[in-house]
């Protein structure tokens, strides 16, 4: 059973992305439809941190997704909340050290949480926390 919201990303090459995510996050994939063009992937579902991400690549050519912006920074953001502090300091070093921008490094921040944030190398924001005790 999937969980009640889940973020749906576009990314190219969602290969590339699912690599990324599970070097990172520990993702597990729980379900994966390639395309017919044998290149691109037409849904991927990931478990990170006990809830669903799906994504897939861009399809501009069905009309439903719009190419991006070379540079353009996405607007939405994946929200990441761990059961320990120290969590986040090693998923922030782990993404940045595979290519992830930082934006925020890890610190306390004043909703009493261990906080960061960074951009994926496909431009997507995950921001992370993990509580102080």
């Amino acid at each position: 059973m999937r969980p009640p919201v889940a973020p749906y990303l576009t990314v190219s090459p969602a290969l590339a992305a699912i690599a990324y995510y599970t070097a990172v996050f520990g993702a597990k994939q729980k379900a994966i439809m390639p395309a017919f063009d044998g290149l691109r992937i037409m849904h991927c579902e990931l478990t990170i941190n006990g809830g669903a991400v799906m994504l897939a690549d861009a399809f501009p050519e069905l009309g439903h997704t719009r190419v991006a912006v070379p540079g353009e920074l996405v607007t939405a953001s994946v929200s990441l909340e761990f059961e320990q502090a120290d969590m986040v300091d090693d998923v922030f070093a782990k993404a940045t050290s595979l290519g992830g921008k930082p934006e925020t490094s890890p610190t306390k921040s004043f909703w009493g949480t261990r906080f960061a944030t960074f951009r994926d190398p496909f431009g997507h924001r995950w921001l992370l926390n993990g509580p102080l005790r």
